[in-house]
């Protein structure tokens, strides 16, 4: 089913707080519940199991997953291949988004491609101006740079209060991943 609405929003979820894509991810489910078709691209989260692309899995007419990171990459020991393997995968996001076929994108940690400048804020946001009129997109990650933060239609900061992990206590399959 086609979107109805007319003008794609830009929305940007950081901080160093939990929930970033999370909550871009209740925001797929709520396109999907409209029958909207939907795009993930994640920049850094490699190919590990998680319970959202299991169940985003099971909805293969409508969303379109692209896993394209090698993990949490801040402690490079390949700079080079973390540089190329952003823009490969921006390359990707830039399709999906110009295409037209897609209601809702989401780029999953692209702010930590931009915060270790593996991706430049200026080709990033030239890819959100060239993006079909009815695409929203939702960008994630830590530290959103200045200038995506001005130009977003939604900007929300996730404030750290507590975190289980400075317990002691591990990530949780069904909670965390």
């Amino acid at each position: 089913m086609p979107s109805t609405h007319r003008h794609g929003l830009v929305i940007v979820n950081t901080g160093d707080g939990k929930g970033k894509s999370s909550s871009a991810f209740g925001v797929i489910a709520r396109a999907l519940g409209w029958g909207h078709n939907v795009g993930v691209v994640q920049f850094i989260k490699g190919k590990w199991i998680t319970g959202e692309r299991q169940f985003f899995a099971r909805f293969p007419d409508l969303v379109t997953w692209r896993t394209m990171g090698e993990g949490f990459t801040w402690d490079t020991q390949d700079r080079a291949r973390d540089i190329a393997a952003a823009t490969v995968a921006f390359d990707i996001a830039e399709g999906m988004m110009a295409s037209g076929d897609f209601d809702v994108i989401v780029l999953d940690e692209i702010n930590i491609a931009l915060r270790y400048d593996y991706l430049t804020v200026e080709r990033v946001l030239a890819g959100l101006e060239a993006r079909a009129l009815r695409t929203s997109v939702v960008l994630t990650g830590r530290d959103a740079k200045p200038e995506l933060i001005d130009y977003a239609d939604t900007v929300t900061e996730m404030r750290e209060v507590k975190h289980p992990f400075k317990s002691g206590i591990k990530a949780q399959r069904g909670i965390d991943f």
